[in-house]
């Protein structure tokens, strides 16, 4: 291979291709539900400069919901409970802003690693869960450390030793 001044620069574009067909067959191709991680507000912040995690409980019982995927209707209840949380920390219009966002960027045709439903396989779109999926899901939170004031996704109503997501942070 003769060297260029390119050289490095198709190194580098190889090497997002390569990086990118792996996530995206693992992504496709998973085994099932993956393990529950929370980035908080992802691309947004957890707070303000003076109290940087004001809002981030309520991101994280978001996360739990996209998680876990569901129906469009349990998608659209947990964008709104996470505007509810927000609002009720005393910011409205951070709230409204955080819904928007949501509801473009969480759609589950997106192969994003924060789109609902990221903890299965993409693409399962919008599907309700059977009772097997849901006994994964509750033996995966059984296992994953959460806070436990952090509410859980109403889909999970009457697992034992579950509190259900509800607006307040």
């Amino acid at each position: 291979m003769k060297l260029t001044r390119r050289t490095p620069l198709t190194l580098a574009v190889l090497a997002g291709l390569a990086w990118s067909a792996w996530h995206y067959l693992d992504l496709v191709h998973g085994d099932g539900l993956e393990p529950f991680t929370s980035d908080g507000c992802s691309a947004f912040p957890d707070g303000t400069i003076e109290f940087q995690d004001r809002w981030q409980r309520c991101c994280v019982a978001h996360d739990l919901a996209y998680w876990m995927g569901g129906t469009r209707a349990q998608r659209e209840a947990a964008d709104q409970a996470l505007k509810q949380c927000v609002r009720e920390v005393g910011e409205p219009q951070i709230a409204e802003l955080m819904l928007q966002g949501v509801r473009v960027g969480g759609s589950p045709y997106w192969p994003a690693t924060y789109r609902w439903g990221y903890g299965w396989p993409w693409p399962r779109g919008y599907a309700p869960l059977n009772r097997e999926e849901k006994a994964r899901v509750r033996e995966e939170l059984e296992e994953a450390a959460i806070d436990p004031a952090i509410p859980r996704p109403p889909a999970l109503k009457g697992a034992a030793g579950t509190k259900t997501m509800t607006a307040t942070p």
